[in-house]
């Protein structure tokens, strides 16, 4: 058997290849699949370890980045192991456009820096390099660092595995520290073997997300991973297993110790990313919502949404419609989502004329011409959407009584924004509907994001901006969308405000 105390990095010695014999991810080998079983010390059960040909799980290397690809490369010719790691290989697996690539390599991260001009090591607590790749940050990750990392925080194994070699061990500890068995495989794309010591093809197989420690422990010791369990499950389609699920339920209020910031990028992973109906309804599910955004949770409640409810409604319709513009790799700026959480609002306040509400995202679009806008807005003869509770049946205006009223909404709409970001107001949004609901003041939208979002709407108010050209046509700009450019987020913001008041299904 190896010890614990054998060593955990994979010394140059140690190196597959060397420059000579280096090989591009583009004409490498593949090698067979082999399945293999070895034992554990401790309590640990004995599990089945796999090895399996990429090519045989539908794993095409093109489909690698060209930023990543860059990186791999570079560590390789150099002579160093390297690895895809976590998510992007289930997502690889799965045929799906992964949000990003790490790499984990034997290099230690001062080497890591020396191989590349534009890169920084970045982070105390786990050192990781930033790769600089034209606009685009790869994550590059160290055995080195991982093996200090795990001597910390899984001093609870008892022992090492019986029958394997050292580099399967070096391997299997380092998966042992992902958070989810479907995150813990090992793609080495040069051999083009994935290996898979946790279980984690079972598991996708299964669609199931669960954690690779007891649950429990494994939020306790990172509560962020109980909103990437909600996020993975959303945007897969996974159910959580029976652990997960009860961990997720029992610790949601744990995730208040993360900061403000860390909330932002957890909440702009659900939203802004393709998959925000479902993170809301599995937020709602397991009483997370009523934590992170108590206001749209006491709308749940005020219409007698349950927790497990298959039914839609405008908010999740709103959301519905945001997903099928979005991908992973094709994301929105938070200004845009953050902009529908307050139209709702608004709309929830005080429901309105369907035309008046496609004159105000009009409005937007247009840059603040709300003539054009009303004029547009009192043409449609598009059956609306009768079953959401924030729209009134439509009414007959003149043309000062609706650009009013298009003012209006825009007051209400600014003023929605306001109380999202009180904390005295978040904290009494669940007091009339719910008391027994969980205290919850958080406010974790910045100034600098409510400003922007501001900035979306304030064109209706001061008419038609100098210079502004709206967008034309339904192709989408998906890089100027992701940096927040206001003609892109106006554009969908309008898009789907006008694909929710009035659905291509209904007819009249």
């Amino acid at each position: 058997p190896i010890s614990i105390s054998a060593p955990l990095s994979i010394t140059a010695s140690a190196r597959s290849s060397s420059v000579a014999a280096f090989q591009t991810l583009d004409d490498s080998e593949g090698v067979d699949s082999q399945n293999f079983t070895t034992h554990t010390n401790g309590s640990r059960k004995a599990s089945e370890w796999k090895k399996l040909n990429s090519k045989e799980l539908g794993i095409n290397s093109s489909k690698i980045a060209k930023a990543a690809r860059k990186v791999l490369n570079g560590l390789k010719k150099n002579g160093y192991e390297v690895y895809l790691v976590g998510g992007c290989v289930r997502d690889l697996i799965l045929k799906r456009t992964p949000k990003d690539f790490d790499i984990l390599t034997s290099a230690e991260l001062p080497e890591v820096k020396r191989t590349f001009s534009r890169c920084e090591i970045v982070g105390k607590r786990f050192p990781i390099c930033h790769v600089h790749v034209q606009n685009t940050i790869v994550e590059v990750s160290s055995f080195s660092t991982r093996r200090r990392k795990f001597s910390r925080d899984l001093s609870y194994e008892s022992g090492g595995p019986v029958g394997c070699d050292e580099k399967d061990y070096i391997r299997l500890r380092n998966c042992l520290q992902r958070d989810f068995t479907i995150n813990g495989l090992m793609f080495d794309p040069y051999a083009k073997i994935v290996y898979d010591y946790l279980g984690g093809m079972e598991d996708i197989r299964k669609a199931k997300v669960q954690t690779v420690v007891p649950a429990n422990t494994s939020f306790q010791d990172d509560c962020a991973r109980i909103l990437r369990a909600i996020r993975i499950a959303a945007r897969l389609g996974f159910r959580f297993s029976r652990e997960t699920a009860h961990s997720v339920k029992n610790l949601s209020r744990s995730v208040l110790r993360l900061d403000k910031g860390r909330l932002l990028m957890e909440m702009n992973y659900m939203l802004a990313y393709g998959s925000a109906e479902a993170s809301i309804r599995l937020l709602w599910k397991f009483g997370l919502l009523d934590i992170l955004l108590p206001i749209q949770a006491a709308y749940f409640v005020h219409h007698g949404f349950r927790r497990r409810d298959k039914r839609s409604n405008m908010l999740l319709t709103l959301f519905s419609n945001l997903d099928k513009l979005l991908a992973p790799d094709r994301p929105c700026h938070s200004s845009l989502w953050v902009g529908i959480l307050a139209l709702h609002k608004a709309l929830c306040d005080q429901p309105r004329d369907p035309l008046v509400v496609a004159a105000f995202s009009l409005a937007v679009h247009n840059g603040g011409d709300l003539l054009e806008a009303v004029n547009i807005a009192r043409r449609i003869r598009r059956p609306h959407e009768v079953s959401f509770h924030e729209l009134l049946e439509p009414q007959s205006l003149d043309s000062q009584t609706f650009t009013d009223e298009v003012m209006n909404l825009h007051t209400s709409v600014k003023f929605a924004l306001s109380e999202m970001t009180d904390e005295s107001f978040v904290s009494q949004a669940m007091a009339g509907w719910y008391p027994q609901a969980p205290f919850s003041d958080l406010v974790f939208i910045p100034l600098a994001l409510y400003l922007r979002v501001c900035r979306i709407f304030e064109c209706v108010r001061g008419g038609a901006e100098k210079g502004f050209v709206s967008k034309q046509g339904r192709k989408i700009d998906y890089d100027s969308l992701a940096i927040g450019s206001l003609r892109e987020v106006r554009h969908i913001f309008a898009r789907i405000v006008f694909d929710t008041l009035f659905p291509l299904h209904i007819t009249s």
